[in-house]
């Protein structure tokens, strides 16, 4: 089947059919070409956007815009269909792969899947102290569920995939497809119960038997839902960390043959494992003390004789102590037959035996004698005597046992073989005749009728043409009644392993599958598996275990171990330890099969021509250039670093020099160079010719306070005295100083308070806001204002003149005297005095409005129309607020 991408696709590599809608090569949609009209109309194909390498024109006359506008739609709309098959295509490829048992190829799925079996048994294995040995069974069957191909449906040939639907045979514990063996199921009770071989179609439960046990089940047991392995869940859902088509759950079926535990595994397939738990039972003989041991194997034995009485009653068993009954006693006796005439020697096992002669005692009538053989007991009446019938059973006499009885001369009657007829002759010993009254008989295909006797049966010449069971031949057989017998002849088609013919007899439908079985072989024929006939085609060879036996092909004496495999070993992985030119050995990988990509000479004739496939050869690749680390110093000899052996030479490091220059202040700036030594006594970091010179003014640190450089260039000792003018501001700032730097810098700190001070009125204000009278200074001013200022009272009509700074410190304050507190009396009631006029005043001309308009009210007349008003009270603040609010700021007013 082709893969869906690769659907559609045209002549030329990478490039769709016109009209599919298939990306081209250069990445763009290819749109169909426009067709041209019938009248002349048409226009220019549209192609991508960007993809004008692969766009074709046709010019044709100017079409409307509806026209290319539906044309534009129409292949968006099929490029989007295609685009949607292709994504539907490759999940519905993805969910197949991932539903496979083919992921099971490289070692991590062999790692996940000893993890999925070890969790499967680990509840098992911790009850029997981590014993695995009883799990080989279930285990191969486990193996199987994840082994690619290994887990086949035997009705399709198909493999079983983890997210399909599967039934397992409870006797076999075989896999099918549950679809598979719901048809299977169907067409079996078909064929069994066909009203063509069977009267009583739809009577009968006929049952249905497995594909591969034939173990029988019933019409009610046909599967119609999917379980996981245990029956507890249905439809399982796909679980990568289980086992396919398991739930998980712990399984809990009894074991068989039934000991009242439960299976500990996990859900699985295959039969359960032997009961892991431990019981205390006791021997067979159950002479031992009970011992614990495992349910599966609690049966033990204690090799003691047995001593059970045995069937004979004379000895006991001398078997170790054994299960079920004792074996037959095995000793010999002289026993005596049932009527006690003769004596022989018979196994005690036997001690009943009859001989071979006839009793021959007399009977009780005393005219016959007993003619049974050796027997135990009396030997009964004469069978003579008594009431005995006639022939034909009609008539009854009593005679003597020495008379026999006569016949009745009355018609026989007795229904003869025919079950139709009766026999017409008098009673008479021994059977009646054939029956040969002529009747009208009919064939048994009921084609035909013939007069003839009754007692021969009437077979017509007429040849069955019925078709069989099989739907392909004619019955073919004279007379058939309609039973046609099953096909006889040879199916003989091709089976689907495509190697062998269907062996079954003549039948409609599909063959079954193919009986026989095919090993798998590895490539060394060590590890085999056998799958069905037909798989071997397409089923991946078995994973070998065995290491690989062929020769290395490369100058090593033996290759690096690896597993058994097809085609070429892998490329050889040790080291190739090979001498080079510089004395080291090789330590890369070996390199003697290289894959190497062949180049082309072939030149291509045209642009039509493809290029054809890279070509890669296997070839020896010669050593790389030797890698073993190198000390090696660089140039500057600032440091010793490992090199590449190949590349081990001198180098630059890349810092900076750093070799001290003659001005003993700087050193070598130029990259790690080769310095030659003048003296060889000489400290190794001097400069050498190949340094720098200095020429760099001085650097050297100016003493405190001196902001001037070094008239010199750069040299070594110290810089000599500054004798420039320093212009610096005195410490009010508000005059300029000229002073020598070297004064500045040598004096002390009463020398340079000195030398920076103007000698003037310090300008400063002091707190309290009087000017500084000391000379010029640093620092803040002293805080002792010797000025005089005026102190009042609080009514301000005393005051007084004190020093500032004592006003400042709070020593002195002025108090009011009594003349001042009577006249702030007297200021007070006279206030209160006028607040009250002015609230009297406000009362009298708020009552006087209040009178005018009560006066305006009265004579006012009525309306003639009915209004509603609604009066509205006015509150207390409201009517009271002038009254209040007057006296208070009246108050407030003579108070400030």
């Amino acid at each position: 089947m082709e893969a869906p991408w690769r659907q559609g696709r045209g002549r030329g590599r990478g490039r769709g059919r016109p009209g599919d809608g298939l990306p081209d090569r250069a990445g763009a949609t290819a749109q169909p070409l426009a067709p041209k009209a019938r009248g002349g109309g048409g226009g220019v194909a549209a192609g991508s956007s960007g993809d004008r390498g692969n766009r074709e024109y046709r010019f044709h006359p100017p079409r409307s815009r509806p026209a290319r506008e539906l044309r534009e739609l129409s292949s968006q709309k099929k490029f989007d269909e295609i685009k949607k098959a292709n994504q539907a295509a490759a999940k519905k490829l993805v969910e197949d792969q991932f539903s496979s048992s083919s992921e099971d190829d490289d070692e991590d799925a062999e790692i996940k899947q000893g993890k999925i079996l070890d969790k499967t048994f680990t509840i098992y294995t911790s009850q029997t102290d981590g014993d695995a040995s009883e799990l080989e069974r279930t285990r191969q069957y486990m193996n199987e569920a994840f082994q690619s191909g290994a887990m086949t449906c035997l009705i399709c040939i198909a493999s079983v995939k983890r997210n399909q639907a599967v039934w397992s045979c409870c006797g076999c514990f075989c896999i099918f497809h549950l679809v598979c063996i719901q048809k299977w199921a169907k067409d079996s009770l078909f064929l069994v119960s066909s009203p063509l071989t069977d009267d009583d179609f739809g009577k009968k439960d006929y049952p249905w038997p497995c594909p591969k046990c034939r173990f029988e089940y019933k019409r009610s047991e046909t599967p119609s839902r999917y379980y996981c392995y245990c029956g507890k869940v249905e439809n399982p859902t796909v679980d990568p960390w289980l086992v396919p088509h398991s739930c998980g759950q712990t399984c809990e079926k009894e074991f068989k043959p039934p000991c009242g535990h439960k299976c500990l595994l996990l859900c699985h397939p295959g039969p359960c494992p032997p009961c892991p738990k431990m019981v205390t039972t006791t021997c067979h003989c159950k002479k031992a003390k009970p011992v614990p041991r495992r349910c599966s194997a609690k049966e033990w034995s204690c090799h003691l004789p047995c001593g059970r009485m045995l069937l004979c009653g004379q000895h006991t068993c001398e078997n170790s102590c054994h299960a079920g009954n004792c074996q037959p006693c095995p000793r010999v006796s002289k026993q005596r037959c049932i009527c006690g005439r003769q004596t022989a020697e018979r196994l005690c096992a036997s001690p009943q035996w009859q001989c071979s002669q006839v009793c021959g005692k007399p009977l009780p009538c005393g005219n016959h004698t007993c003619e049974q053989v050796c027997h135990a007991g009396p030997c009964g009446d004469c069978p003579r005597s008594g009431k005995r019938s006639c022939p034909c059973g009609k008539s009854k006499f009593t005679l003597p046992c020495t008379e026999d009885v006569p016949t009745c001369g009355d018609s026989c009657d007795k229904v003869l073989e025919c079950g139709i007829h009766r026999c017409s002759q008098r009673c008479h010993r021994g059977p009646c005749e054939i029956c040969r009254q002529e009747v009208e008989k009919q064939c048994r295909c009921g084609k035909h009728t013939k007069r003839m006797p009754c007692h021969k049966p009437y077979l017509c010449e007429t040849k069955c043409t019925k078709i069989r069971d099989c739907q392909k031949h004619q019955c073919r057989r004279k007379c058939c009644p309609g039973n046609c017998p099953p096909c006889d002849q040879v199916c003989g088609r091709t089976l689907g392993c495509r190697n062998h013919k269907c062996p079954s007899g003549c039948h409609r439908g599909g063959c079954n599958p193919c009986p026989e079985t095919v090993d798998v072989k590895c490539n060394c024929g060590r590890t085999i598996i056998n799958v069905p006939c037909g798989r071997e085609r397409t089923i991946k060879p078995p994973k070998c275990k065995q290491l690989c036996s062929r020769p290395p092909t490369c100058h090593h004496s033996t290759q690096e171990k690896h597993y058994c495999h097809f085609g070429r070993c892998p490329p050889c992985r040790q080291p190739c330890q090979k001498a080079m030119d510089c004395g080291h050995l090789c330590p890369v990988s070996c390199h003697d099969e290289a894959l190497v990509k062949q180049t082309s000479v072939h030149q291509s004739a045209g642009p039509w021509e493809q290029p054809s496939e890279p070509a890669f050869i296997r070839t020896a690749l010669p050593c790389p250039p030797c890698l073993v680390p190198v000390p090696v110093e660089c140039l500057g000899q600032h440091e010793v670093s490992p090199l590449p052996c190949h590349s081990a030479n001198p180098y630059s490091c890349k810092r900076f020099c750093g070799r001290l220059l003659d001005c003993q202040n700087h050193t070598c700036m130029k990259e790690c160079h080769h310095v030659t030594k003048m003296n060889s006594s000489a400290a190794g970091n001097k400069a050498g010719p190949e340094c720098l010179q200095c020429e760099e003014e001085c650097t050297k640190p100016r003493p405190a306070g001196c902001p001037h450089r070094c008239a010199l260039p750069c040299h070594p000792g110290d810089c000599p005295p500054c004798l420039q003018m320093l212009k610096i501001k005195c410490h009010c700032k508000l005059s300029i100083l000229y002073v020598e730097c070297l004064k500045i810098t040598s004096a002390d700190l009463e020398e340079k308070e000195r030398l920076t001070s103007c000698k003037n009125q310090c300008p400063k204000e002091l707190p309290c806001g009087h000017r500084c009278k000391e000379v010029c200074h640093s620092g803040s001013c002293p805080l002792n204002c010797s000025q005089k200022v005026k102190l009042r009272c609080l009514c301000k009509r005393l005051k007084k003149e004190i020093q500032c700074s004592k006003i400042q410190e709070g020593q002195v304050s002025l108090e009011c005297d009594a003349l001042c507190k009577e006249m702030k009396r007297k200021a007070s009631e006279i206030k209160e005095a006028e607040a009250k006029a002015a609230i009297e005043e406000e009362k009298r001309r708020q009552q006087a409005e209040l009178e005018a308009f009560e006066n305006r009210l009265k004579g006012r007349r009525k309306n003639k129309r009915r209004k509603d008003e609604v009066e509205v009270e006015e509150s207390s603040w409201q009517k009271y607020k002038n009254l209040i609010m007057l006296p208070v700021l009246g108050v407030a007013v003579v108070i400030v």
